[in-house]
């Protein structure tokens, strides 16, 4: 049951459960949705607890309607007066945009050298595990792409270029599987070295993006994205390095075939929330 207590002051919060918010696209379904929004000051985005709160001036109900409209499972749960205490949590980051900006800069540039990187020796390499890990690359480099091109840029514009780059997604993850698909029936000899070797450097990158990230974490929606897509990151070149030993000892493929084929699901999940943003969040 939602709780509205009425309030004397312009700013309020209102405290929302998302029930189906796991992850940051959804957050990002959210800010585009809401992002037409005059009265709305700030939000704020608890993904364990599936909590949304809304700083804003005046009335919430065409906000609860619209987030409604998104399928989400979402529910007003309170709205009160902001006191100063909440005004400082929503406006007391000392991180500015410009800051955001170049680490979304910087992180581009790794992911995207990373994708070159990593697709070129998976494929001199003969391992879909590389090849795999390059599109998750790819997927990243896409979502802090599409983060720099929001700024200045209307929510619909935003939705069109996310459209875009989940359907390339969407073609390079099914060239990926099909890659798989065809080493498994005539086989491979993954180079096991090259493969630990190139993963390796790839945890040196994106460890270096989580440090970069690490002071902007608890920022907007797309930057809690970048610390969550890094922190995956680290667990594909992990699985890389590992399915890279095993085909060393046992001498046989499968274990890269197996984490090639687990990066392109991680890379088609991905494409396939980005795509839910663009088609969901004009509803």
């Amino acid at each position: 049951m939602s709780k509205v207590i009425p309030v004397q002051f312009s700013e309020c919060v209102s405290s929302f459960i998302v029930s189906k918010m796991d992850c940051p696209a959804e957050e990002r379904m959210i800010r585009l949705a809401l992002s037409g929004f005059s009265q709305i000051r700030a939000l704020s985005f608890d993904l364990p607890n599936r909590r949304l709160v809304v700083f804003h001036e005046g009335e919430i109900e065409s906000v609860t309607n619209k987030l409604n409209s998104l399928g989400l499972g979402s529910s007003l749960q309170e709205t009160s007066a902001a006191d100063q205490k909440a005004i400082d949590a929503f406006g007391g980051s000392t991180v500015t945009k410009a800051e955001e900006s170049r680490t979304l800069r910087w992180l581009l540039l790794i992911n995207g050298l990373l994708f070159g990187i990593e697709l070129t020796a998976g494929l001199i390499a003969q391992s879909t595990g590389l090849i795999g890990e390059s599109l998750d690359n790819f997927a990243d480099a896409a979502v802090y792409g599409l983060a720099l091109y929001a700024v200045g840029h209307s929510a619909k514009v935003q939705v069109s270029a996310a459209h875009v780059a989940g359907l390339l997604q969407l073609v390079l993850a099914a060239g990926a599987l099909i890659e798989v698909i065809r080493r498994f029936v005539f086989g491979s000899e993954p180079e096991a070295r090259l493969m630990i070797a190139i993963a390796f450097v790839a945890l040196i990158a994106n460890t270096s993006c989580l440090w970069l990230i690490s002071k902007h974490r608890e920022g907007g929606a797309h930057m809690k994205a970048s610390w969550i897509f890094s922190a995956n990151d680290v667990v594909i070149n992990l699985g890389v390095m590992a399915a890279g030993a095993l085909v060393a000892w046992t001498g046989s493929s499968y274990p890269d075939l197996i984490i090639g084929t687990i990066a392109v699901g991680i890379v088609v999940n991905g494409a396939r929330r980005i795509l839910a943003v663009s088609v969901t969040s004009f509803l």
